[in-house]
């Protein structure tokens, strides 16, 4: 009878272990069918990604780890030159002669085939539609040596930046990337304490033939440098360079955009305050261009909002699940308790999930309301307008962010 016991009782051990084990088989294989499936959807119709990588020069001031720069096959070094403001910096980036050479073959021919290619890289990066944040704008100019087949950017000055420091202000400075090729790329100078930089800073980029810059998109991506965590993004502009005229020496001033990888999608939401009847309304009405999370490419959305008090979770609303659909109309109003006194104190917490029948439902993206406590500039700036506004509905496009 005792061995009869502890037979079972290893063959009970043996069937949970198995049944874990396919449990992390399943988990693991659906997140990657997810994965699989977004990259397809992503990259899929386009051609394929060039693999071209650039040498650097030396900065001035700093040192090179790569290769020294290369032009028509001859080793080549830079001196230390001022960009046309006057004491800028500058930095360098060439492709190998062979590259060069490959492409010089193309002829004109193809032109119309690569321009193309270029505006298809340029809705692979970036999204449509409307954009509800502010992010500032950046100046700079573009020039180009036909006898030296160098490009030449001045990256001149930001405006009216996003600010991303407890400060209300930021540390920004640029990032320059000639897509497709993400691996190589340059920066500026960052600038302390100001949404109004002047870099003034000029970069070449050696051995481009007009006919392969027409296959790149210039990406400009500001970021707001952090010394003790990563660095935060302000907004990012492309720049297909296909579209440009470089005999007239173009100067631009464009919007920054909030940069691409982290767009979740977006959320109509209204707020209203009652002082009558101390009560609060959110009226949570659409979402648009959400992130896909299932493994047919779209997502199960429905929206969970939670009324806050400091730290402390007071009361939960929820929409109903609406299966596949990434542009869900909700048309849900939520309302709750507020004493006139304390609306500035309380704050609403909103998550938009992916509901999953096998397994925990995923965030897809969240965003925070209130006076004291949002999650960014835009939410603050709604709530204090429901505030000034009693008894008016404020509805405004608020996109979502990430739950780190």
């Amino acid at each position: 009878m005792f061995h009869l016991d502890l037979l079972l009782w290893w063959v009970l051990v043996l069937l949970v272990l198995v049944l874990v084990v396919m449990l992390v088989c399943m988990c693991w294989t659906r997140h990657t069918m997810i994965a699989t499936r977004y990259r397809r959807e992503r990259y899929g119709t386009l051609c394929r990604r060039e693999e071209r990588f650039w040498s650097f020069g030396i900065q001035p001031g700093g040192s090179s780890d790569s290769l020294p720069l290369l032009r028509n096959g001859r080793s080549n070094s830079l001196g230390t030159l001022g960009g046309s403001g006057g004491g800028g910096s500058v930095a360098s980036a060439s492709i190998n002669s062979q590259d060069t050479a490959d492409t010089a073959r193309e002829g004109p021919t193809s032109l119309a085939f690569w321009q193309a290619r270029s505006i298809s890289l340029m809705e692979m990066y970036t999204e449509q539609g409307e954009h509800s944040e502010k992010c500032g704008d950046i100046n700079f100019g573009l020039d180009y040596d036909f006898s030296s087949e160098t490009l030449k950017l001045r990256v001149i000055q930001g405006r009216d930046l996003a600010a991303r420091d407890l400060n209300g202000l930021s540390d920004p400075y640029v990032r320059i990337t000639l897509l497709p090729d993400k691996k190589h790329r340059l920066e500026t100078k960052i600038k302390r304490r100001t949404l109004n930089p002047r870099w003034n800073e000029t970069f070449y980029f050696e051995g481009f033939p007009v006919n392969k810059l027409q296959t790149r998109v210039l990406h400009l991506h500001v970021y707001d440098y952090d010394r003790f965590s990563k660095d935060d993004s302000i907004g990012e502009v492309h720049l297909p360079l296909c579209q440009i005229d470089f005999t007239s020496k173009p100067q631009f001033w464009r919007k920054l955009h909030p940069a691409t990888k982290e767009k979740l999608g977006e959320l109509l939401v209204s707020l209203t305050y009652f002082p009558s009847n101390n009560t609060l309304t959110i009226g949570v009405l659409k979402a648009r261009n959400l992130k896909a999370k299932d493994i047919n490419g779209k997502s199960d959305p429905y929206v969970k909002v939670w009324l806050m008090f400091g730290e402390k979770k007071v009361e939960k609303k929820k929409t109903p699940v609406y299966k596949c659909n990434l542009n869900p109309t909700f048309n849900q109003n939520f309302e709750f308790d507020v004493p006139w006194e304390q609306i500035r104190d309380c704050s609403l917490d909103i998550s938009v999930m992916d509901f999953d029948t096998i397994g925990r439902n995923e965030l897809i993206g969240r965003l925070m309301l209130g006076s004291r406590t949002s999650s960014g500039p835009e939410e603050t700036n709604q709530w204090a307008q429901m505030v000034a506004k009693p008894r008016q509905a404020v509805t405004v496009w608020q996109r979502l962010k990430s739950g780190d």
